[in-house]
């Protein structure tokens, strides 16, 4: 028996300015651009940041749920590209902002942190020095 539970191949044959795509009948392709370029299409700090946001607010509903709860809740991230001090390498700083409609901080909070410990894609970042994640009030 097979362990995972999904598998996607993806591809990036062309670096930043080009074409990268998933594997399969429903193939996705992105065209991908340098943040830098005025050319069309996506980068890596927004795909991350979609990543990240679409995976954290899932685990985060499902939390809610499993509590028999139906708030609503969303997730937003800021990802910036910035230049090392040394100005030879560059890294992404993130800012993750969740809120959960219809709870105090301190509990919307207690999901939260919850979540960020359970989302497979935020564990990939867990401890990183350049992620800061926010719980805050929900607004429409």
């Amino acid at each position: 028996m097979e362990k995972y539970l999904f598998e996607a191949t993806v591809h990036n044959n062309d670096g930043v300015e080009g074409t990268a795509y998933v594997e399969g009948d429903n193939r996705l392709s992105v065209t991908v651009s340098s943040p830098t370029s005025d050319k069309p299409g996506t980068n890596p700090e927004e795909l991350f940041g979609l990543s990240l946001t679409t995976c954290l607010n899932a685990t985060i509903q499902a939390l809610l749920k499993a509590r028999g709860m139906d708030n609503k809740s969303k997730v937003t991230a800021k990802v910036q590209l910035q230049r090392e001090d040394n100005g030879v390498g560059y890294y992404f700083q993130i800012y993750i902002f969740a809120a959960i409609e219809g709870l105090d901080l301190n509990r919307a909070n207690d999901i939260v942190q919850s979540a960020d410990k359970r989302c497979p894609v935020a564990k990939l970042t867990q401890n990183a020095s350049t992620i800061e994640l926010e719980t805050v009030p929900y607004e429409k």
